[in-house]
């Protein structure tokens, strides 16, 4: 077993053992705490890095895959590997994860909040890199632990409520997922004559489908693994939970929600759904494609009236991730592809405007629009960070924003016009909540007391913010480095669907 083939794996244990170091360090270390996180958080992202060295562009194929026998009674193993639709997500989250420790990290039960984090992003990359699964459940639902303290301890004043909203939506759709899995392994042993929960025999199955005809099994079982995902995006009408989630939330636990865990949603129909129950997926997306875009139009005209930063953030979430969606179900390439590229552009924008929301709270202890005006004259620096996130967050042009968004209208334009002109007034929406928002909060003159003497960046926060601004500009000006390496297996998902048999690369082919 060499290095290549181990990669995904360490990339799962390191922030685990991260998460032990944190926890049994003796209390005489307490005040080094932070820094040996983001340490571990920072070699997980440098060793993630070499994913790019060892990944070919030029396959659809699964790689640095990695299988043993877990439970073998049931055909469950330790499977993982990634292809061009995970790829990213996973450097996505070895990125974000040491921004937020090093930029959140509370005084308050230190030790907890940190071994919470890593946890989850071991959770994280073990959903992302999944290719069994049971295993992919396991990870699925682990996430639900660091996130269920994280929101419950240091969040706001309805933080339990929130909580448990949170974990009782995710758990409902988790649930429906486990039976449709279970089913999927008895199917498997009674089409094969034996038990197995690996992805990749799961795409040889032949499961019952009438066109026409609603309740078909692979209609069912679509619906139940769909369901759990539409739920963590989350689509309209399952989406009441995450403002509350956004809103009660400390600031770490916002950026990583939005910026890595509402993709997790996304990934799983893609990975899951899609391809192991094509005919269903046809036979629902047109509904797929209504709610997408109820949620579009309704998250933006939700966020044109908050009058607090964080919710105004939240909602837009709401809408972008419609968004997202919309460009998945056109099953076009350019579609497909800009879903996943605004996948990242979100989790980048978004994350940094929650960042930002979490820096100017810590001055002034308020979210309230209506309390701030004037920034600009005190807090240069922030204002002016505070523009370049929202102009990638209304997909101005050279950001990282207005690629994912251009991708997916043009791909639902291919086969919907209509559906993709009505999808575009989210882009005027955007931009006219996200610029008003602006204008209440750095422009104009400053008229309350608090505003004048509140201090800018400092040298830490600008450091957390600034390989965020380099990302958004990079991939808006050359997206062809994040396009090519997820090109193949976009292209392979599309061109068969309706018969998906995902294989293994191997270097010596």
């Amino acid at each position: 077993m060499n290095f290549e083939n181990t990669l995904l794996t360490l990339l799962i244990l390191i922030p685990f053992i991260g998460t032990l170091k944190i926890l049994f360090m003796p209390k005489t270390y307490e005040k080094y705490l932070m820094w040996i996180a983001f340490g571990f958080s920072v070699f997980e992202f440098l060793l993630s890095l070499t994913l790019l060295c060892y990944f070919d562009s030029t396959s659809h194929l699964l790689q640095l895959v990695q299988k043993v026998s877990w439970i073998s009674t049931f055909g469950i193993s330790y499977f993982v590997g990634i292809d061009g639709i995970s790829l990213w997500l996973v450097l996505l989250t070895t990125f974000l994860t040491p921004l937020v420790i090093v930029a959140t990290t509370p005084q308050k039960h230190t030790r907890m909040y940190l071994a919470s984090f890593l946890f989850l992003e071991t959770a994280m990359i073990g959903t992302f890199v999944a290719l069994d699964l049971f295993l992919f459940y396991v990870f699925w639902e682990m996430m639900l632990v660091p996130m269920y303290f994280i929101i419950g301890i240091w969040g706001g004043a309805r933080r339990i409520y929130a909580t448990l909203k949170f974990v009782l939506f995710t758990l409902a759709g988790g649930v429906l997922m486990l039976l449709g899995i279970i089913f999927l392994v008895y199917l498997y042993h009674d089409q094969f004559g034996v038990f197995s929960a690996s992805l990749l025999d799961m795409y040889s199955l032949q499961i019952p489908s009438e066109y026409g005809q609603l309740l078909t099994p692979q209609n069912l079982l679509f619906l139940a693994f769909t369901l759990a995902f539409i739920i963590k995006v989350p689509m309209f009408p399952f989406h009441t939970w995450l403002p509350d989630a956004h809103v009660e939330a400390p600031t770490g636990g916002s950026v990583i929600l939005a910026g890595v865990l509402l993709k997790m949603g996304t990934y799983g129909y893609l990975r899951f759904a899609l391809p192991l129950f094509p005919q269903a997926a046809t036979y629902f997306t047109p509904i797929l494609f209504t709610l997408a875009l109820i949620g579009i139009i309704y998250g933006a005209l939700l966020a044109l009236a908050q009058l607090d930063l964080k919710k105004l953030v939240a909602y837009s979430s709401i809408s972008h991730m419609g968004l997202i969606m919309l460009g998945i179900f056109a099953l076009t390439p350019n579609g497909v592809s800009g879903g996943i590229f605004q996948m990242l552009s979100h989790g980048l924008a978004t994350g940094a405007l929650f960042l930002m929301v979490g820096m100017i709270y810590e001055r002034r202890h308020t979210r309230e629009l209506d309390q701030f005006g004037g920034l600009a004259q005190t807090m240069p620096i922030f204002s002016s960070f505070l523009v370049l996130f929202t102009l990638s967050s209304i997909a101005f042009p050279s950001t990282n924003g207005f690629v994912g968004e251009f991708l997916i209208l043009l791909g639902v334009f291919q086969n919907n016009p209509w559906i993709s002109a009505l999808a575009a007034t989210s882009v005027v929406l955007g931009a006219y909540y996200m610029l008003s928002m602006i204008q209440k909060v750095i422009f104009g003159s400053i008229r309350y007391a608090e505003n004048k003497s509140l201090k800018d960046l400092s040298i830490k926060e600008i450091s957390v913010l600034v390989p965020i601004v380099i990302l958004i500009f990079w991939m808006g000006l050359y997206p062809k480095p994040f396009l090519s390496r997820m090109e193949k297996s976009v292209d392979y998902l599309i061109t068969h669907a309706q018969n998906y048999d995902l294989g293994v690369y191997e270097k010596n082919k």
